[in-house]
């Protein structure tokens, strides 16, 4: 039995032999004191001694009879009955003491027994405004700034920014999690101007785990506006190519976002997800792609009226298809020479409103997407264009619709509207729901085994612990080996040499092996952290202050200086 006194309880740590008379017989023979509090630890029965006439909650109904009596719980409620007695000064002061060095015991274990987490502390169009988002975000000439920053925090290991028009997700190794999550949100006020309530209003927060999956399912475009869409993939890769190089994005974070590029690539190939059109523009370039004979797709030209956001679109789609010529009818030329900008090697010809007949009779496929009230393609308009070798085709997405509905009865044309493509984008839309589906299962496979990497790498300083420690041994017993044999050859003191490097190689093949991941040896995680805490205890590995404490000290230490 073990009994510790502090100004705020007198704790009594009983073993499982104690007998339960003894618990009476410290509660009996107690005096009152002003406050009392009682824990309770399962594993060690341990009991805080308080005074008699008090209330233990254990849970099994137990009376104590005596001065007082009790009523016991394992959730150890403690209310004190009677608070008549004052602590002598002295008293007091000693216990103080006592109680202020168990503060900096326990404030020094929360660092012992907390392991790094892995984090995502982000703002996405599913959380926040476009308006806050837009504050956030972070150009990518400032993204390796951005890092350093965060890994100059003094709880921020490793760093990684994901900064789109859709989303800003900081990733980290932050050695506590709650002042991780303080100092990042801190960090995104002080760069952004947006206040710590604001953004902790919008902000989503997912540990290990949790942020493995999301970011895994950012990679695959599950996360996306477009569901499978593929730009979020090349924006993912694009981290790991600004990172390289700069200190804080580290082994895990490092290696979390390069295991991210292989999930995304791996859903798009197996389940397809990215196939067929979500959205109308992009419908009706791939129904003309359709339309068209393979063999035409070289000759076919190619019209699209108006170069407003749908207008574009339609161009960008065009373009992404392979077309390299087109000729786009616009009221001014301002909107089309900014799409030309953008779409670099393509021939964009520009051409006036009053130009649109002309044009329409140079064309075999016309796009339609203006804001028009009234159609810009009559019947007989169309009726006496010049004949084409096949129809001349209408995709039509404006509504109103840009194309008189009668246009449908020539032979010599063909018309498609946005209801004939809406239908194509709802089932593109059910099928990729149901790929989907699919993909969790792979991104559930993939989470598991990065976990497991991630997690075997808190082994790798026991590991070279081990080695170190057999190392100093065996050049110690080697040197004294060596004075002992006086004069040697250069092969003879060779072959010792090898001798006692070989039999700590073999006498460490069994403890390392135990400590790697096998899938062939088929052990789990936690056998193998059993068996890193099982050698640490055995040959004294462990330091007084953890790892964790050391890297906050020296960072701590860093930012003073």
């Amino acid at each position: 039995m073990v009994v510790v006194s502090s100004g705020f309880a007198n704790s009594v740590i009983l073993t499982n032999s104690d007998s339960k008379s003894m618990i009476t017989s410290l509660i009996s023979s107690s005096s009152s004191s002003s406050r009392s509090f009682i824990h309770c630890n399962p594993s060690s029965s341990s009991l805080a001694y308080v005074p008699s006439q008090l209330r233990i909650d254990f849970g099994v109904r137990k009376s104590i009879s005596d001065r007082g009596s009790a009523r016991v719980n394992p959730r150890c409620k403690v209310v004190s009955e009677r608070t008549t007695d004052v602590e002598s000064p002295s008293s007091v002061k000693s216990s103080s003491r006592s109680a202020l060095e168990a503060l900096k015991i326990s404030a020094g274990d929360r660092y012992t027994k907390e392991r790094s987490s892995v984090m995502v502390i982000g703002l996405t169009f599913h959380t926040a405004p476009v308006d806050i988002r837009e504050k956030l975000s972070i150009p990518e000439a400032q993204l390796p700034q951005a890092i350093s920053e965060l890994c100059a925090l003094n709880h921020i290991e490793e760093a990684a920014v994901l900064s789109t028009c859709n989303r800003m997700e900081i990733y980290v190794v932050a050695l506590s999690q709650h002042r991780g999550v303080k100092e990042v949100t801190e960090w995104m006020s002080k760069v952004s101007g947006v206040s710590v309530s604001e953004i902790s209003r919008h902000q989503f927060l997912l540990y290990n785990k949790d942020a493995t999956k999301h970011l895994f399912e950012v990679s695959a475009g599950l996360d996306s506006l477009v569901l499978g869409e593929g730009q979020i993939l090349s924006q993912v890769k694009h981290v790991v190519k600004v990172g390289q190089g700069v200190p804080g994005f580290d082994r895990k974070i490092s290696g979390l976002f390069k295991h991210a590029i292989i999930v995304g690539k791996r859903v798009r190939t197996e389940t397809k997800i990215s196939s067929g059109s979500v959205s109308v523009s992009s419908a009706a370039v791939e129904l003309a792609q359709m339309k068209i004979p393979e063999s035409c797709y070289d000759s076919v030209k190619v019209l699209v009226v108006g170069a407003g956001k749908m207008g574009k679109l339609v161009i960008k789609h065009l373009v992404a298809k392979g077309c390299t010529k087109m000729v786009v009818v616009n009221r001014t030329e301002d909107k089309v020479s900014a799409i030309r900008e953008e779409c670099k090697n393509i021939d964009i010809i520009y051409r006036p409103f009053s130009e649109l007949i002309s044009s329409a009779s140079e064309s075999d496929v016309i796009f339609t997407c203006t804001a028009s009230e009234t159609p810009l393609f009559l019947k007989e308009q169309v009726k006496n264009l010049p004949l084409l070798s096949s129809q001349r085709m209408f995709i039509d997405i404006s509504v109103p619709r840009n194309v008189e509905s009668c246009v449908s009865d020539l032979e010599t044309a063909c018309v498609y509207n946005v209801d004939d493509l809406k239908e194509v984008v709802e089932a593109n839309k059910e099928d990729r729901a149901r790929k989907a589906l699919e993909a969790q299962s792979i991104i559930s496979q993939e989470v598991q085994e990065f976990e497991s990497w991630k997690d075997s790498l808190e082994t790798v300083p026991t590991l070279k612990k081990l080695r170190a420690y057999a190392e100093r041994i065996r050049d110690s017993e080697f040197e004294k080996c060596m004075e002992k044999m006086g004069d040697l050859t250069k092969k003879q003191k060779g072959a010792v040499y090898g001798l006692s490097k070989g039999i700590v190689n073999k006498l460490l093949e069994g403890p390392m092996q135990h400590l790697r991941s096998d899938e062939n040896e088929g052990r789990c995680l936690d056998e193998i952290l059993e068996n890193m805490h099982a050698l640490n205890r055995i040959f004294g590995l462990e330091t007084e202050i953890s790892i964790l404490e050391e890297k906050i000290r020296s960072k701590m230490e860093k930012a003073k200086n």
